[in-house]
């Protein structure tokens, strides 16, 4: 397998001067965007059917080049391609930039591309989702309701399917099980609903100075607006609507920010800068922060890298309802795998992505080497997910926990303007978690500088 590792622009052509004009010009309005794809489109190349194929890969985690590497055997049993992969990572947020610069350029793009999930969503501006990525959703349909439909949802515009997400990643709750028997408090869910937990726990936090969850309130502004959105569609809200309107005026959306705001008040939760780097590591090592609300992934990239030195002492639990109704779980995350429309190589990526995702043992396979949840319902049942003890968490069966809530697992709707609202939403919020202003006025706030700003930038464009 050829790989490229570099932060540089994949594909070794150089944009034009005219051609970085003309991208400035085209990143805000979906319109004038997909016109310019249009005019650069070439005459598709000869598709390769059969033999060698090499795809050129991209992705911002070197855990997924390996993970489709390791697949290749499979695929190639599957087809008859005999694939090699030559991958190229960069960050999130600059992979998305540099596949539209390709784009444009009419050269260099990938076969295949890792779009992580809040990135993903500025290509569902106008037709560029249409224009460079290929209908997933014959494939989708093959699996039926198998393939777990709230999972469909970020990545689809106009009822076609162009991603293929790589996780469930369902929230649950992380706690430190030593800490939780030694002050004799109640499970979360066993408490009953969210405002009952977090009555029973604050005598503790208010005597000792812990605290039962936490929320990002540094420079990234899609953590901050995380932190609320996962309590929100536990709620039964969402940002968006299916159709990608705005909808956090809703008596969701201010119950489940009431919540937050009255435990951040009382010092329930507390903040961080962030969910990764020192302060929470801080908070979690000196036993400040006794458990915190998280999607599946947070376990291998939060908790254990963290502190390691606690190994034994956590547990997962069930999240508490709220008292006004919603579900048992949200989901947080994710990357969505594409193929590319119109390549050489669309066929051989296409059947990739089914033979490495879509796979019920590669299903297993993930969830085992990147703790990312299956896709497909059957695989929850499988034999081979039952007793999968985790000796950080005690020798925990975590499975049995996600598998237990999944069915109750959220839509997630997106929107192609999701950074207009993470950056009014996270002043706002901000501004509610210090108690400048109530719940209703923060998100009648967000609402109406949303509309604003996305006014003037569609009159721009």
């Amino acid at each position: 397998m050829k790989r490229t590792l570099t932060s540089t622009r994949p594909g070794g052509t150089e944009l034009s001067r005219r051609d970085l004009m003309r991208w400035g010009a085209v990143t805000l309005g979906g319109a004038s965007m997909s016109a310019v794809l249009a005019s650069c489109a070439r005459a598709p190349a000869a598709a390769v059917t059969r033999g060698a194929v090499d795809l050129s890969f991209w992705t911002h985690d070197e855990a997924y080049a390996t993970f489709f590497s390791e697949a290749l055997p499979l695929a190639e049993r599957a087809t008859d391609f005999a694939y090699s992969l030559s991958v190229t990572r960069a960050g999130a947020a600059d992979l998305v930039t540099k596949l539209l610069a390709q784009a444009i350029a009419g050269t260099g793009t990938p076969d295949v591309a890792g779009l992580e999930i809040g990135s993903f969503a500025r290509l569902l501006r106008g037709t560029i989702a249409t224009e460079l990525l290929e209908d997933l959703t014959p494939l989708a349909d093959e699996f039926g309701d198998d393939l777990i439909a709230a999972r469909k949802a970020p990545f689809t515009k106009d009822g076609a399917l162009y991603a293929l997400d790589s996780d469930t990643p369902l929230t649950a709750y992380y706690y430190r099980a030593d800490r939780f028997e030694e002050l004799g408090l109640p499970l979360p869910a066993e408490a009953g609903t969210w405002e009952e937990f977090l009555a029973a726990v604050t005598p503790v936090s208010e005597r000792d100075g812990v605290a039962f969850g936490a929320y990002s309130v540094g420079s990234d502004l899609g953590q901050v607006v995380q932190g609320f959105q996962l309590m929100l569609l536990q709620r039964g809200g969402n940002l968006f609507t299916a159709d990608g309107d705005l909808s956090i005026e809703t008596p969701e959306a201010e119950d489940a920010l009431r919540v937050v705001t009255d435990a951040m008040r009382s010092g329930v939760f507390t903040t961080v800068t962030d969910y990764y780097g020192g302060s929470i590591q801080t908070a979690l090592g000196d036993g400040r922060i006794l458990g915190i609300a998280m999607p599946s992934w947070y376990a291998s990239y939060g908790i254990k890298p963290n502190v390691p030195d606690q190994a034994g002492l956590w547990r997962v639990a069930e999240l508490p309802r709220f008292a006004g109704g919603g579900g048992r779980t949200a989901v947080g995350g994710g990357t969505g795998f594409a193929a590319l429309r119109d390549k050489p190589g669309t066929t051989a990526a296409v059947e990739l992505l089914r033979s490495a995702y879509l796979d019920p043992a590669q299903q297993v396979k993930r969830f085992q080497d990147m703790g990312y949840l299956p896709t497909l319902r059957s695989v929850y049942d499988a034999p081979e997910m039952q007793g999968l003890t985790d000796e950080f968490f005690g020798g925990q069966d975590v499975f049995a926990v996600y598998r237990e809530i999944v069915d109750d697992v959220p839509d997630m709707y997106q929107s192609e303007d999701v950074t207009v609202l993470n950056t009014v939403l996270s002043g706002a919020l901000l501004r509610a978690y210090r108690g400048d202003i109530s719940p209703s006025e923060a998100l009648a706030t967000a609402a109406e500088d949303f509309h604003g700003q996305v006014q003037d930038t569609r009159s721009d464009g």
